[in-house]
């Protein structure tokens, strides 16, 4: 599992990792099936090197994206100012604490990282999780929508959860939320650039298994949402 260094630290090497990722474009699409995006206000927890934040900013009213790392938001912030839009603000922001006021947003929005917070947090991570979904509750309106995106397994054609956030899965069905999974794999442009990438994130074993001579990487992402 990586670290909270990976990200505070290689945020350039992450970034590369990222923008291979989704290659087909799955993921806006469902997104949109769970809520129309367009001319909505969302506030997104997590928002690393901002994959989601530029993928989404072209659809929305306004994207307020924060992290916790100083170092990966500036990654974040250059690559959204060469997009053209100018829709979003990022900045620092735990994802218990977020600073903003109430019922500002019409979707909160947290991709791959509300697992990091719990991982790093155990044993107490099922306290976290509470903290997190409730400030996610305290920053959308009535009827808004909180939608979380978790890896379900790199290297993987169909879902391959981690035995370790099998809890944490558990705690989101039980929290009220409805699931889906979608295929958001990656492709490079060769098998060495594959294995480097993959393993910078992986680990170079893990990068080996997984790779197995071919420049897709199959990756599963689940989706959850409650209104």
């Amino acid at each position: 599992m990586p670290s909270q260094e990976t990200y505070s630290q290689h945020a350039d090497e992450y970034e590369q990792l990222v923008s291979h990722e989704d290659y087909r474009g799955n993921i806006l699409p469902a997104l949109n099936r769970i809520r129309p995006l367009a001319g909505l206000d969302v506030i997104e927890l997590g928002a690393g090197t901002g994959r989601l934040t530029r993928l989404i900013a072209p659809v929305v009213k306004s994207v307020q994206a924060f992290d916790a790392s100083l170092n990966i938001l500036q990654v974040a912030r250059a690559v959204l100012e060469r997009s053209g839009h100018s829709n979003w603000h990022v900045a620092v922001g735990d994802h218990r604490h977020l600073p903003v006021g109430n019922q500002v947003a019409d979707v909160a929005l947290a991709g791959w990282t509300i697992f990091q917070l719990l991982v790093w947090s155990e044993p107490n991570w099922q306290g976290e999780a509470e903290k997190v979904l409730a400030e996610m509750r305290r920053v959308v309106h009535p009827g808004g929508t909180i939608i979380i995106l978790e890896t379900l397994g790199t290297g993987f054609e169909t879902p391959h959860p981690l035995d370790k956030l099998s809890g944490y899965y558990s705690f989101l069905e039980k929290a009220g939320f409805s699931s889906t999974w979608i295929r958001t794999d990656f492709q490079f442009e060769s098998v060495a650039e594959a294995k480097a990438h993959i393993g910078f994130f992986f680990g170079t074993d893990i990068a080996q298994q997984i790779v197995k001579q071919d420049r897709m990487v199959p990756e599963c992402t689940g989706i959850w949402w409650s209104s």
